[in-house]
């Protein structure tokens, strides 16, 4: 699933083609996504102005003058941009026309969503629940720590709490933890000041490397130019088991919590 290095990547991406354009049309080929596409948005935001193209999380926002566009990117999504002419390929769903240009969403799994909100975009119920975002200031150690006092849930599995933290996934949890040298299993209550201090720094410096890389390229993803990730290239645990680990030679060990695969070394991430 496009975590948020992925939807940074598009959002950068497709930015610099659309932000200030006025939308010439939405296509819409397939609107059963998740949340279907309503009948009357293409008709409703036509000729509008898109003021700018924002993120929350893991959603890509697109702020038109009388209100916002939510994009999903569901499974293995991807907004890129095309030529308007370009033919849609079977699991091009959805256009967003600038003119010569155009916001392609393919979407296989059809778990995206494109929604419109009017007023306050935050107030959407999809976001107002939502955690801070784990670039921005608010998400320091003094926060962390705060809010895992008593948790006796594995730090991996907090971490990866929409409504505590947005956009550190599966993947970013795991090579998060690794570089903070915690194990994914450790009780969130039992960090202390200076682990979360450590985790705080780990967290920002995954996702800023994953963000410079373009994001991470397992299966579908592709940024908002076409061009796939390659922060797979610089895991140090993430689909690794049985592999030395790249400090100390440990193999990489491979366990399964909250339904989701956890890779960790057991030597550099040692439970207490």
């Amino acid at each position: 699933m496009p975590e948020l290095p992925e939807v940074e990547t598009t959002r950068r991406g497709i930015r610099p083609h659309v932000e200030g354009r006025r939308l010439s049309a939405l296509v819409v080929r397939n609107p059963r996504l998740r949340q279907p596409v309503a009948d009357d948005l293409p008709a409703t935001i036509a000729g509008l102005r898109l003021a700018a193209v924002g993120r929350r999380a893991k959603y890509l926002l697109l702020d038109f003058d009388a209100g916002t566009v939510i994009v999903h990117l569901g499974m293995s999504g991807s907004l890129r941009v095309v030529a308007a002419e370009e033919p849609p390929g079977a699991h091009d769903h959805v256009d967003f026309v600038f003119g010569e240009q155009a916001l392609r969403l393919r979407d296989p799994r059809r778990f995206g969503m494109v929604l419109w909100q009017t007023g306050a975009v935050m107030a959407h119920p999809l976001l107002a629940r939502l955690g801070p975002e784990p670039l921005d200031e608010a998400f320091d150690a003094a926060w962390l720590h705060r809010v895992t006092r008593g948790l006796r849930a594995p730090i991996k599995h907090v971490l990866m709490d929409s409504q505590r933290v947005v956009g550190v996934g599966n993947i970013y949890a795991s090579e998060s933890l690794y570089r903070a040298r915690i194990h994914p299993l450790e009780a969130a209550g039992r960090l202390g000041p200076q682990r979360c201090t450590r985790l705080v720094a780990a967290v920002r410096d995954t996702l800023t490397a994953a963000i410079a890389a373009g994001g991470s390229t397992l299966r579908d993803f592709v940024g908002g130019d076409g061009q796939p990730g390659y922060f797979q290239q610089q895991y140090f645990v993430y689909g690794r088991e049985g592999e030395p680990c790249r400090v100390c030679a440990t193999p990489i060990q491979r366990i399964v919590s909250g339904q989701r695969a956890t890779y960790y070394c057991p030597r550099c991430q040692r439970r207490r």
